[in-house]
């Protein structure tokens, strides 16, 4: 029986390697600079690594050691963070349609291992058909190992290294930006990555903290809703 599961298993473990692979590269640098902000911020390597452990968001880690640095109180973190990661929620709604006879403990392994990033590269994967919950498992896991490791080694090294040194505060943004590139499929995609950053930064200047991150997301993908059924955008499946 285990020569039997043998294969599969590393076929599992080789199909979400490769497909995660990405993510990991990219949490390297990111993950080494929060750690280095982290440590500009006051924190130990093992709050780091608590942090990412018990968290593992990193736009919501960013927030939050900005505001400890800045010497916020805890009720505005947590509120702000959790305002900031209810974009998981619409990612969840649509990974839910591919779940729906999971088991529950893998499902809440896997729910704590949605990310932004996990998200873009096993949506896509579901969607096309072929791909199942361990290999996405593989995916999210391997990623939050890289982060844990790569959060770690920052605050370790973090005193060596200037603040702002080697472009550090951008890698994130730039990670994203791939992310954004690699999702675009069709038109519909450009239109709704268009209105989300355009409302983003509009309500950026009116609104305080970080909500209007949540709200520019639903309404770009409202409208990529409905520009899709109104049939605006058929026609774009093989662009």
């Amino acid at each position: 029986m285990r020569k039997n599961n043998s294969p599969v298993t590393r076929s599992i473990f080789k199909e979400g390697l490769t497909a995660g692979w990405p993510i990991c590269l990219g949490y390297l640098p990111i993950g080494m600079a929060f750690g280095v902000l982290a440590q500009k911020a006051g924190l130990t390597p093992l709050q780091i690594g608590l942090m990412s452990i018990l968290v593992f968001a990193g736009s919501s880690q960013f927030i939050a050691v900005s505001m400890l640095a800045g010497a916020a109180g805890a009720p505005a973190i947590i509120a702000t963070t959790f305002v900031v990661n209810l974009r998981h929620v619409l990612m969840s709604s649509a990974l839910a349609v591919y779940l729906r006879s999971a088991h529950r403990g893998l499902l809440a392994l896997y729910a704590y291992g949605v990310t932004d990033e996990s998200f873009a590269v096993n949506l896509p994967r579901f969607n096309a058909g072929g791909w199942s919950l361990p290999r996405a498992l593989v995916v999210n896991h391997a990623a939050n190992l890289t982060w844990f490791i790569s959060t770690v080694a920052g605050g370790l090294g973090g005193r060596f290294i200037p603040e702002g040194a080697l472009g550090i505060d951008y890698a994130l943004i730039a990670m994203f930006i791939c992310l954004l590139i690699y999702q675009v499929r069709k038109k519909i995609h450009i239109l709704t990555a268009v209105v989300a950053g355009l409302t983003a930064v509009g309500l950026a200047l009116w609104i305080p903290g970080n909500s209007y991150i949540v709200i520019a997301s639903m309404v770009a993908a409202t409208l990529g809703v409905m520009v899709q059924r109104r049939g605006l955008g058929k026609g774009d499946d093989h662009a």
